[in-house]
């Protein structure tokens, strides 16, 4: 089985894969305080718990986007399996041409989306990940990584709304009934919710109208991408494990699997 690791700002998303199919999934918090014993005891623990033996592992694909916690998980995968993880760097085939002015700018986890995206649903589409932050990318029908967009993501914009303003008070991140809100929450909620699917739905848009290909299929992944999917016209698909897939197809293009 292969073990995938995306690394993000808040969560560590981690499945395990055999050929193709998922067979486990588990969700990490990203923090950079913890050691290497830390994960590598909490990842053992989840195996322990499925009664699976880590001698199953046999190979490790990760991404991420916090380099400050990078070395840690090496490390994990050194001494809790014994094996270097693979990670999306200069070299590593990945079937995607990247038509980026700087490649090694381009997140790994955009690069993992893109090739699941292509090779699981074909080209042209366009990706967008729901995280901390949300990134758009745009694939062409050859299999080119065009480019695309990153904003911030719903909870970092909800946030900075009640940090950054003296009264507005906290509030949860859910989607309204109306957007003509009767109380200063709902207002927020509204704002917030409704707003970020406009943004959603007009960059998508625009990205078509600028890749010339009107039916471009748009696939959805990441955590909150369920809140804007139910009321957004324009996403054709929600694959949650996007990512991760796209992590075992580039493991499996470079160990010949």
């Amino acid at each position: 089985m292969i073990l995938t690791l995306d690394i993000g700002n808040t969560n560590m998303k981690t499945a395990l894969f055999e050929d193709m199919e998922m067979r486990q999934y588990w969700r990490l918090s990203t923090n950079r305080n913890r050691t290497s014993d830390e994960y590598g005891m909490a990842l053992m623990n989840l195996l322990n718990h499925h009664g699976i033996d880590k001698g199953a592992v046999e190979g490790i694909m990760m991404s991420s986007v916090v380099p400050q916690i990078n070395f840690t998980i090496e490390h994990m995968c050194r001494n809790y399996f014994g094996m270097e993880p693979m990670k999306i760097e200069p070299g590593v085939k990945t079937g995607i041409n990247i038509r980026y002015e700087n490649p090694r700018e381009l997140g790994s986890d955009r690069i993992a989306n893109a090739v699941a995206a292509y090779e699981l649903y074909g080209g042209p589409c366009i990706t967008i990940d729901f995280g901390t932050a949300t990134s758009f990318g745009a694939i062409s029908a050859k299999g080119e990584f065009l480019g695309g967009a990153i904003c911030p993501g719903l909870r970092l914009a909800a946030d900075a709304l009640t940090e950054r303003t003296a009264k507005l008070p906290r509030f949860e991140l859910v989607k309204p009934e109306a957007v003509i809100g009767r109380n200063t929450v709902n207002n927020m909620q509204a704002g917030i919710v409704y707003g970020y699917i406009g943004q959603i739905n007009y960059i998508v848009n625009r990205m078509k109208r600028e890749m010339n290909v009107p039916d471009v299929k748009v696939i959805a992944t990441g955590g909150l991408a369920v809140l804007v999917a139910g009321e957004s016209r324009v996403i054709d698909v929600m694959d949650g494990l996007l990512t991760l897939k796209g992590l075992c197809l580039i493991y499996k293009k470079n160990a010949g699997i």
